[in-house]
């Protein structure tokens, strides 16, 4: 049985066009793979702490005692035995919201989610193969002059190859808020790719 870890991290809740596009895949990877089983993960209502000096000063003793049962690893090693992966989060500030960023940082745990080999060589210990990033932008940053400027796919990307995830995907809704773009048809087509993304996930 297939398990797919949803990370969502649409703070505006059920007011986010973030949200109701992630909806839309998982709805649609559902129809096409009924067996598969998704473990939403909401980063709003299991809410994780900031890495401040005395929550890395648990995690530190924990792992130096490698007690790496222990419940402050849990989001890390979900992610780890995950066989796929999708992150719903908003574009925010070129990146996106701080409570992902706080879970990455609580999920990169070495000898969980990454490790080194005998001469010291990065590996990754994720079971995943693909993960995918939802997203929905108010401007394009798709384009060669602005995509410079995205900084939050690049980071969940480079964390792939961390992680030892394969395969990176991003599936945008990009200039939802140019008042001179039909926001409704940009959403609307952004739902037929997710429909169709899910085909082949």
């Amino acid at each position: 049985m297939e398990e797919i870890l949803f990370v969502d991290a649409c703070v505006r809740g059920e007011r986010s066009r973030t949200l109701a596009l992630a909806r839309r895949f998982l709805e649609a990877y559902h129809t096409r793979h009924p067996e598969s089983v998704v473990k939403r993960r909401s980063l709003c209502e299991n809410r994780l702490s900031p890495q401040y000096p005395e929550v890395l000063a648990q995690r530190d003793e924990l792992w130096n005692a490698g007690q790496l049962d222990h419940e402050i690893f849990a989001p890390a090693r979900q992610f780890a035995a995950a066989d796929k992966i999708v992150i719903a989060a908003p574009f925010w500030d070129l990146s996106f919201p701080a409570i992902l960023k706080i879970y990455l940082e609580r999920i990169s745990v070495c000898d969980i989610t990454f490790g080194y080999d005998e001469v010291g060589r990065s590996v990754g210990l994720c079971k995943a193969k693909k993960l995918l990033l939802i997203t929905t932008r108010g401007g394009n940053f798709s384009r060669p002059g602005t995509s410079w400027m995205e900084m939050g796919a690049k980071q969940l990307e480079a964390l792939c190859a961390m992680y030892g995830i394969r395969e990176f995907q991003c599936l945008a809704a990009e200039g939802l808020d140019d008042v001179s773009l039909d926001r409704a048809t940009i959403l609307h087509q952004a739902m037929d790719r997710a429909a169709a993304l899910a085909e082949v996930f």
